[in-house]
């Protein structure tokens, strides 16, 4: 069984499966983010939901740029790893009843999904300017700063007020 696929001989064809793949991630994040927008009681962390849903939009706007830039059509594959990281977010999620330990977990499962795109990202930075496209790198260096961005967000708001209304909740 191969880990990427048959048609992957070359970066270039392995820098498109990964745009294609952060592309798929990006789309069920957005679909994901309302959901917890609905789900979230604290209203830092829904506004900030919020704004994540519509650079997750944008995000795949200049995702549709890059693929433009490099000469291939937007498309496409799916990803195992975002598909795991929403499913377990969403199990932990779904076994919780008080709404400030719920909101703990939305930070936590959404920090899981910051740290795999800021990953995803980086990569693919690495590989276009590796392919000599600086031209798409600095495309996908916007999204990488918007991903770092929202998971320091993330993290100041868990420490300052989500982590903490939910330690205050007893057995």
């Amino acid at each position: 069984m191969s880990l990427f696929g048959a048609d992957i001989h070359t970066l270039d064809d392995l820098f498109v499966h990964g745009l294609k793949t952060i592309y798929y991630a990006e789309r069920q994040i957005a679909e994901t983010l309302p959901k917890m927008i609905e789900m979230a009681t604290n209203p830092e962390l829904r506004a900030g939901f919020e704004q994540h849903l519509r650079e997750t939009e944008n995000q795949r706007v200049r995702l549709e740029q890059v693929f433009r830039q490099h000469g291939v059509e937007a498309g496409e594959t799916t990803c195992p790893a975002i598909d795991g990281i929403i499913k377990a977010a969403n199990a932990t999620a779904a076994d919780i009843d008080d709404k400030q330990v719920l909101d703990a977990a939305l930070a936590f499962g959404a920090q899981m999904v910051e740290h795999y795109e800021i990953a995803q990202y980086g990569t693919l930075i690495a590989w276009a300017r590796e392919l000599g496209r600086n031209d798409c790198a600095a495309v996908l260096d916007e999204n990488l700063a918007e991903e770092k961005a929202t998971d320091e967000k993330l993290t100041q708001l868990a420490e300052a007020r989500v982590n903490r209304a939910a330690g205050l909740q007893t057995a």
